[in-house]
């Protein structure tokens, strides 16, 4: 059979598997959440976020774990990292009649990302410059250095946290609570079942067109990986919920950068980051960071030419990551 035929069935069947799990993930997750009653914003940037961040971590494990392809998984957080800023918000604000945006959301969501996104940076840093074999074109990144963004993970969660002792319950509804989590670990075997399948496709795509690992991880796995946080945030936006809409992408890249890329270290062991690669991607992703605070701030909403203008960006992303794999641009030396 047709390798390329097989790889794309193997992406299609993994995405759906991906998505009914996300479906069954993002139910629980809600009714969980009222159950306890947990604030909206941290509904949004902490439940839901993790919750549907799982593929992205799953990727990583995944990636590294069974095929040994840490850059894979790597790339695939990035990429997903720019399409949840980018294509995420832009849909939910063409699919919604207004998407919202709030002073707390861009002082404290938005600002403790772009804290995750310079303690990244710094990691590599200190890997480049303090552990052994690091150089100015690569860092190692080793179990120990890691912890480093996995404490500053710990206290954006005791800061929600927080919020949560200050709230006042305002619904509360009876479920069978154990029902519902066991539900939610099923959507969770699902989402890594679907991960799995997406990495050999890519794997193949890899083989069948001769190109490296992480192109497909930046491209196919990040948009594959990203539906569960598309689905929920556009059905948010939707119903008139803009704040877990919006939370929910800055917490999924917040969960993505200070647990996921550590938890790929964990599992590897030390881990070297070609900075030819990582800066120019990293460069982007501030970019897109930047245009999704400055419009998220104006007017305190994201309106739908601001949508149009993420939408563009993004494929700028796509056909500049395809020019680097064709060797026509070469800006990210060693993708």
């Amino acid at each position: 059979m047709n390798p390329l035929f097989v790889a794309t069935a193997l992406v299609i069947v993994s995405t759906g598997v991906i998505w009914k799990g996300s479906e069954v993930l993002e139910a629980s997750a809600e009714r969980l959440s009222k159950h306890y009653g947990l604030p909206v914003a941290v509904h949004g940037a902490v439940v839901v976020a993790v919750g549907s961040s799982f593929p992205e971590l799953s990727t990583v494990v995944i990636s590294t774990l069974l095929h040994g392809e840490f850059s894979l998984g790597v790339g695939a957080i990035v990429g997903s990292a720019v399409f949840n800023l980018l294509v995420i918000p832009a849909f939910s604000a063409l699919s919604s009649e207004r998407l919202e945006s709030t002073r707390d959301l861009v002082h404290k969501d938005a600002q403790f990302y772009i804290i995750s996104v310079l303690v990244l940076f710094a990691t590599f840093a200190l890997g480049a410059t303090y552990v052994p074999g690091g150089t100015n074109q690569a860092a190692v990144l080793t179990p120990a250095l890691v912890v480093f963004p996995l404490l500053t993970y710990g206290i954006y969660v005791f800061l929600h946290y927080q919020d949560v002792r200050e709230h006042t319950q305002s619904e509360d509804i009876a479920i069978k609570s154990a029902h519902e989590w066991g539900r939610l670990v099923v959507s969770l075997a699902l989402i890594a079942i679907g991960v799995e399948g997406i990495v050999r496709g890519a794997l193949e795509f890899g083989a069948v067109f001769d190109t490296p690992p992480a192109f497909w991880g930046i491209t196919v796995i990040a948009i594959a990986t990203s539906l569960p946080d598309t689905f929920v945030s556009v059905r948010a936006a939707r119903q008139g919920s803009s704040v877990t809409s919006l939370t929910n992408v800055l917490g999924s890249n917040t969960f993505n950068l200070l647990v996921a890329i550590p938890v790929g270290v964990l599992i590897a062991g030390a881990t070297t980051v070609n900075f030819l690669v990582a800066v120019p991607l990293l460069g982007f992703l501030g970019i897109a960071t930047l245009v999704f605070i400055v419009s998220a701030r104006t007017d305190l909403k994201i309106s739908n030419s601001e949508a149009y203008v993420f939408l563009a960006l993004y494929a700028v992303f796509l056909i500049w990551m395809g020019l680097e794999t064709a060797g026509i641009s070469q800006t990210v030396r060693g993708l």
